[in-house]
This record gives structure tokens, sequence and C-alpha cells, in this order.
């Protein structure tokens, strides 16, 4: 797993990238995820990011689903909706 740096600018924390992480742009999305930070480049929006690495598989993998022809019924579950 590569690393990279973390330094403070100011009163900011940064983290300096490997060449090969390099963002386009100016700015990007964070969000906190666990013990982890996601970041996500701004000029793309997620559902773009997403759909752009979907075409990388071949065969439609949401097509065959087992779904249910009916809605399931569960003891106690409506009582949380009344």
């Amino acid at each position: 797993m590569d690393t990279a740096k973390l330094f403070f600018n100011g009163r900011s924390q940064a983290v300096r990238l490997p060449k090969a992480y390099r963002f386009e742009g100016k700015e990007v999305y964070i969000k906190k995820v666990s013990q982890g930070i996601l970041i996500i480049p701004k000029d793309k929006t997620v559902w773009g990011a997403w759909e752009e690495n979907l075409k990388k598989y071949d065969e439609p993998f949401m097509t065959d689903r087992n779904q249910f022809d009916s809605q399931q019924e569960r003891d106690g579950l409506n009582d949380l909706f009344d």
C-alpha cells in the first residue's frame, strides 16, 4: 500500500499525495468514513465516477437478481410505522 505525507500549513493539516494520486482542479469532496477519509474529485460527480467505473464490466450485473414477487410480511414491522 502506498503512503502519503501529512504536514501542517498554518492551522490546517494537509496531505501531500504521490504523483500517481494527483487530482485535477483545485478542490475535492471529502467524507469521513469509519476510520478513514474518502476523497472524490470535485470536477466529476459521484455518479459520473461510478458510471465511468461501471463501464469496466462486460455483463450487466443487475439483470439477474433474486427478487421476491410480493412484499415480505415480517412480524412487528408494521407496529413501527403507525
